[in-house]
């Protein structure tokens, strides 16, 4: 539905974003450089609801093939840079600045535990040290915050979990 590119510089924090109306899965790549991505549970009811997972993706010339990571709808996005890097993104919704909000990667409720702990120290060691984190990233909501607000009832587990399996049904 929509291609993005951008480039960020080492040490940049971005994140947690997420979309509905329309709802927005991602598949993110890195270009050049070396990303981590991260991908929080925000689908109320969910049993890993509230946790974040890191994902490293690093540019090499050795490997034969481009490795993607799919974040689908429900899930927060975000990312940091390990080096200045390009990354491409393919969204399966046009983007709707009405209907999009972020948790602040920032969030100290946020819950780290299936993450690994190399990529959970690199994330430590960064966000200790960058000022590379726009305003609005920073100051998203916290998990607690965003669960009270109303517009997390658009991220219902059930709820997705059926609107998925019609995706998958009516593709067939």
């Amino acid at each position: 539905m929509q291609a993005n590119q951008s480039y960020s510089k080492k040490g940049t924090i971005r994140g947690m974003h997420f979309q509905w109306n329309p709802y927005m899965g991602k598949m993110v790549r890195t270009l050049s450089g070396h990303m981590v991505d991260l991908i929080l549970d925000i689908r109320k009811g969910s049993p890993n609801y509230g946790k974040m997972i890191a994902y490293e993706m690093q540019e090499s010339d050795v490997k034969e093939y481009d490795e993607w990571i799919w974040v689908p709808q429900g899930f927060a996005h975000g990312n940091f840079f390990i080096e200045d890097s390009k990354i491409e993104y393919m969204c399966s919704g046009e983007y709707n600045s009405n209907c999009e909000s972020g948790i602040s990667p920032l969030a100290k409720d946020i819950n780290w535990s299936l993450c690994d702990k190399k990529l959970k120290n690199k994330f430590d060691r960064i966000s200790n040290l960058t000022k590379l984190i726009t305003d609005k990233d920073k100051d998203g909501f916290s998990l607690e915050k965003w669960s009270n607000d109303e517009r997390s009832n658009n991220f219902i587990y059930e709820k997705l979990k059926e609107k998925s399996y019609r995706l998958v049904e009516n593709q067939k």
